[in-house]
This record gives structure tokens, C-alpha cells and sequence, in this order.
């Protein structure tokens, strides 16, 4: 009997014990996945809880009713892998053994990397909206905050979900409007990159809505540390940020045992190296990596998790029939950005192609518009939730193309950067 371990049971763990359990036969393969958690988070609603627009219950299921029948599961945390032995030990002293692993364990924001962001301040003025506890902390201090410098910080260019921060301020924007004391809140937007977004149209786009919105981009904002006592934000190139009310997205790092594995990355935030193509783990032909946890060059995203998966599931299958490796991954990244007062836009990219106007998914027809201001992009955000739930975590086909598609898009040369109300 061979054994295929898959260790993380979020959403692209999740994907792919339902893909491959369907495609492997259980009297050759057993399948096992680890998970330290039971409650899976549906991510993207953090973003609506701070605002009430979703209650915290709404985003919170059992794991296990989305894992399929015929996989084992345990409970547990895994402390190390040990590649050339084939291992995996957890924390509680168990050791698994596999014929073929896969690791999807995600990354998790982590404010005690930056001095003075996780001290006395910390969900009392400064707060995250990455976690379940964060974003139902940041709803109660909404709730009742008076107003003030409201400051939005990226703490590292590399996050999960990069779209998130930008739909916080448009949010915000939203909020405080409706609540009548938009005047008393002065939202300013605090990152690393040359703009409100690391592609330059769509950059150029974005920081345009933000202008429009009365949102201030202070761009190139490299954070060294949280002065607590003058409640400054401060960089490594001596600018500083004063705020009221500090809303961060904590530096993120993958889990600790990939560290402890000697398996992540040189700039030690525990991704590990993977074939930007293939999903193969750099160095080790027996393992394969998803999601957040990889270093491949482009968004950490629940929709390229579902891309991956689809040429993950490819690949695994092409690997156990001792085939070469054909499908290629090519950096699909599929996001809503709610944008406020009920409207969205949608940007599609890729590796090579950033974000362009056009229609998606149909070329011509839409009914999505992309880098485009409209209502149906924001009922698709929407609806996205139940095609979460129902489709994608249960690894059903979405018809949504794998592949990037220049069909519908505007090129390059003739794209005008701003985003046009529908």
C-alpha cells in the first residue's frame, strides 16, 4: 500500500484530498492529512467582518465536513519533515511515513516581527484583520471609535490576498460615510510598493480611486518599528507615519516547522522553494507544494490556490505513473477588490501579463468587467462565497479557464489606467 500524506487542511489541502481521493484507488493508496486546527475560515469574509457586513459565525465550518470519505485525518501539528528519510513527526510524538507528500499549510500573519507592533497597543489601537481575532476585535473598536488618523500598513510586499488592505480603505471610506463622521476620519494607506498596487496599471488605477476617495497612498513605506509611546509608525529610511487607530498587515511567514525541516526560503519567512511550473519542491522529486506556502512569483490567493490545484492534480497523477510532468502552472491570479458603496472590480493576470480592462470570462461579453467599477463585479465577490463552499473546497470543476487568457483583455499598449463607473 502506498501513502500520500498531504499536511495542512485549509483550502488547497482541502482541494486536493477531494481531487486525488476521487482519482486514486484506496486498494493501492491510503491518504492521510494533518491539520492543527478543526474550523476551516472562510478568509476573504475577515475583510466584512470590522465593518458588520458579515457576522463572525458566517465565515466559521467544521473541517471535517468538507474532507472526503476514505482519507484519514488527524489532528495534529507537524513539528518536522524529514525529506530523505521519507518522515513526518508531530508534536505529539507520532511519526508518519509517506510514498508521496504534499504540503499546504498556509502562512499566518505574524505582528512579532516588527518591534513594537505586537506590545501594549496591540487590539487595544493596533489590530489585524487576517485572523478571526483580529478582524472581531477591529469590529468592536469600529464600533465605537470617535474617529481620527486611521492608518492602513502593510508591514512586507509579500502578504496573502494583497488586494485585502486596498478593499479595507475603500471599505472604510464606505463606513465611516454611512455612519455620517467621514469628516473626522483621515484614512491614509501605508506600503511598501511604488503604489497602491505592485502592477503599474492597475497601480495607476487604483491609486486613482483612492485620490478620488479622499484616501492618501503614501507609497515606498519600508516598516522598521511601532513607537508605542508616540504611537508612530517608522521606517528604515527615517519616515514616519503618526496614527490614532493602526490597522496591519503583519509581516506573514509560512509555518515554523518548515524552518525547523530546513526546507524554506533564503529570506528565512519559511516558503518553501517551489518549481514555479510544476509545483515540485526544489530538491525533492517526492514532494509537491500549494498555496500560500509556496515562493512561486505571484499572488497568495485562494483563486491560485484553485489553479494550482487544477495542474497539481495533473502533475500528482503524471508523478505516480512515472510520467513527466506536463501541465504547467502559469500564475493564473483571479481577484474581486471591493471597491465601496456596493461596487467591485476584478483584475485576471498572470507570470507575464499584468492586469488589464476587458471583460471576463467571456471575451466581448463579460458579464465581469475588468479593472472596471461595477455592481456585478460586487455580487460576484458575493457569490463567491457559496461557490467557495459548494464547488471549489469539494474540488468540483468551476468554469473559470486554468490558464490565463488574453482573449477579452485590452493590450498593454492601449490600456487606459483609470477605473470608469458602470
Amino acid at each position: 500500500m502506498n501513502h500520500l500524506l498531504i499536511l495542512g487542511a485549509g483550502t488547497a489541502g482541502t482541494m486536493m484530498a477531494n481531487k486525488l481521493r476521487a482519482k486514486l484507488d484506496e486498494a493501492e493508496w491510503e491518504m492521510t492529512i494533518v491539520d492543527k486546527e478543526k474550523a476551516h475560515y472562510y478568509q476573504p469574509g475577515f475583510l466584512f467582518i470590522p465593518f458588520g457586513i458579515y457576522d463572525p459565525e458566517r465565515v466559521t465550518r467544521p473541517k471535517a465536513d468538507y474532507l472526503p470519505d476514505g482519507v484519514r485525518t488527524l489532528w495534529a501539528e507537524v513539528e518536522k519533515v524529514t525529506p530523505e528519510e521519507r518522515t513526518v513527526r508531530l508534536a505529539d510524538g507520532r511519526e508518519l511515513s509517506y510514498d508521496l507528500l504534499i504540503i499546504a499549510t498556509g502562512v499566518t500573519p505574524d505582528p512579532e516581527e516588527t518591534p513594537g507592533l505586537h506590545g501594549a497597543l496591540w487590539y487595544e489601537d493596533a489590530f489585524d484583520f487576517y485572523t478571526y481575532e483580529g478582524a472581531t476585535r477591529l469590529a468592536d473598536k469600529l464600533d465605537t471609535w470617535k474617529g481620527g488618523r486611521l492608518v492602513i500598513n502593510m508591514s512586507e510586499p509579500t502578504i496573502k490576498c494583497p488586494v485585502a488592505p486596498l478593499e479595507f480603505a475603500f471599505l472604510a471610506d464606505t463606513y465611516f460615510t454611512e455612519k455620517g463622521m467621514r469628516d473626522d476620519v483621515e484614512i491614509v494607506f501605508t506600503t511598501p510598493h511604488e503604489g497602491a498596487f505592485t502592477k503599474p496599471i492597475a497601480s495607476k488605477a487604483l491609486s486613482s480611486l483612492m485620490e478620488k476617495k479622499g484616501i492618501e497612498v503614501v507609497p515606498d513605506f519600508y516598516l522598521m518599528e511601532v513607537d508605542e509611546d508616540e504611537k508612530v509608525l517608522r521606517t528604515y529610511d527615517g519616515k514616519e507615519e503618526p496614527f490614532d487607530l493602526l490597522v496591519s498587515i503583519p509581516t506573514n511567514k509560512g509555518a515554523d516547522y518548515v524552518a525547523e525541516s530546513d526546507m524554506g526560503d533564503v529570506e528565512d519567512l519559511n516558503f518553501i522553494p517551489t518549481d514555479n511550473h510544476t509545483l515540485q519542491a526544489e530538491h525533492y522529486d517526492d514532494i509537491f507544494v500549494i498555496g500560500d506556502t509556496t515562493n512561486v512569483p505571484t499572488s497568495k490567493a485562494g483563486s491560485v490556490a484553485h489553479f494550482e490545484a487544477e495542474i497539481l492534480e495533473e502533475n500528482v497523477l503524471s508523478y505516480i505513473n512515472g510520467e513527466p510532468l506536463t501541465a504547467s502552472f502559469d500564475g493564473h491570479a483571479n481577484c474581486f477588490i471591493e471597491t465601496g458603496f456596493g461596487k467591485a472590480t476584478l483584475i485576471d493576470f498572470n507570470y507575464d501579463t499584468q492586469p488589464l480592462p476587458g471583460k471576463f470570462p467571456i471575451p466581448g461579453l463579460g458579464p465581469m468587467s475588468l479593472l472596471k467599477e461595477t455592481r456585478l463585479n460586487h455580487y460576484g465577490k458575493l457569490a463567491f462565497e457559496w461557490v467557495y463552499w459548494h464547488m471549489l473546497l469539494q474540488g468540483r470543476h468551476i468554469p473559470v479557464p486554468t490558464h490565463m487568457s488574453m482573449m477579452g483583455k485590452v493590450p498593454e499598449e492601449e490600456a487606459d489606467p483609470e477605473l470608469v463607473a458602470a
